[in-house]
C-alpha cells in the first residue's frame, strides 16, 4: 500500500488514571494508519509509539477482537461503538474514516459503569444482575433429550436472537437514563421463551429487575437509542417482553 492511501488522524482520547481522579481529553496523532486496520489495531499502533516515547499507553478493554465476547467498547465521536451500525468497536475498520479526521474517544458514561482507567469501565454490575437471576433447575438431559422438547419455531428464533446479546454495555451508554432494560430484556427473553426457563421465570424476572435498580441503572423511556447502537441488533421487543413478564410475575406474587 502506498503512503498516499494511508491515513493521518488526530485522536482526542479521554485519559483518567483511576476511578477517583479527574479525567481530561488529550490529543494524539495517529500517523500512517492502514485503512484495513481495525479500530483497536489502530490504537495498538498509537500505544506502541507512546511506549517508545516513554508515555503511558491508552487503556482500553478487549479480548476476542471478533465481536463475540463483548469486552471492547467505548464512545467514538459521540456514538457507542462508533459510526458503523451492527458492529462492535473491534469490528470497526479505519476505512470508514477520512484522512485528517478528528476522532474523539471516551468511556461509557453511566453511574453503574464507573471508569477504572481511560476507556475502561467496570461492567461487573451486569454480572451481578445475571447472578441475581439464578439458575435453571429443570433437568434438560443430554443435548438430544433437550432438542426433543417441542418449541414453536417463532419462539426458538426469538430466543436465539435474544441470546445473541454479548453484554457489551453499549445500550446503557447510549441511553440518556443509562438504562439496562435492553440487556436485561434479552437475558429474560431467551429463557422465558423456552420451556426449560419457565420454572423459575417469575422469581428470575423480579430478582433481576430489583438488582438492576439497585445497581443504579436508570429507567427505560423507550426511545430506541439502545437498539440503534447494539452490535447484535437486539430488538426493543425484548424490553416489551421484560415488562410483560415482570407485570405477570408481580401479580402472581401478590396473589400467591
Amino acid at each position: 500500500m502506498s503512503d498516499k492511501q494511508k491515513l493521518n488522524l488526530r485522536l482526542r482520547v479521554w485519559r483518567q488514571p483511576n476511578r477517583t481522579s479527574p479525567g481530561r481529553f488529550v490529543e494524539y496523532p495517529a500517523k500512517d494508519i492502514s485503512p484495513d486496520m481495525s479500530f483497536l489495531e489502530m490504537l495498538d499502533v498509537v500505544n506502541n509509539r507512546l511506549i517508545l516515547e516513554g508515555e503511558e499507553p491508552i487503556a482500553f478493554d478487549y479480548d476476542c477482537r471478533e465481536g463475540i465476547c463483548g469486552s471492547c467498547g467505548f464512545v467514538i465521536n459521540g456514538v457507542a461503538h462508533g459510526p458503523q451500525p451492527g458492529v462492535a468497536t473491534c469490528q470497526l475498520y479505519m476505512r470508514h474514516f477520512k484522512d485528517g479526521a478528528v476522532i474523539t474517544m471516551e468511556p461509557w458514561r453511566a453511574k453503574a459503569f464507573p471508569v477504572l482507567k481511560d476507556l475502561v469501565v467496570d461492567r461487573s454490575a451486569f454480572d451481578r444482575v445475571i447472578q441475581a437471576g439464578g439458575f435453571v433447575s429443570i433437568n434438560a438431559g443430554s443435548a438430544p433429550d433437550a432438542n426433543a422438547i417441542p418449541v414453536p419455531k417463532a419462539d426458538a428464533d426469538a430466543a436465539f436472537d435474544a441470546a445473541a446479546c454479548i453484554g457489551c454495555g453499549a445500550c446503557v451508554a447510549a441511553c440518556k437514563n443509562a438504562s439496562a432494560a435492553l440487556f436485561v430484556g434479552a437475558k429474560i427473553s431467551h429463557l422465558s421463551l423456552l420451556p426449560q426457563g419457565r420454572v423459575e421465570g417469575d422469581k428470575r424476572v423480579i430478582a433481576m429487575i430489583e438488582k438492576m435498580d439497585a445497581e443504579g441503572f436508570g429507567a427505560c423511556s423507550n426511545e430506541g437509542e439502545c437498539e440503534a447502537v447494539c452490535p447484535k441488533g437486539i430488538s426493543l421487543s425484548n424490553i416489551a417482553r421484560l415488562n410483560r413478564e415482570y407485570f405477570r410475575a408481580s401479580i402472581r406474587k401478590l396473589w400467591s
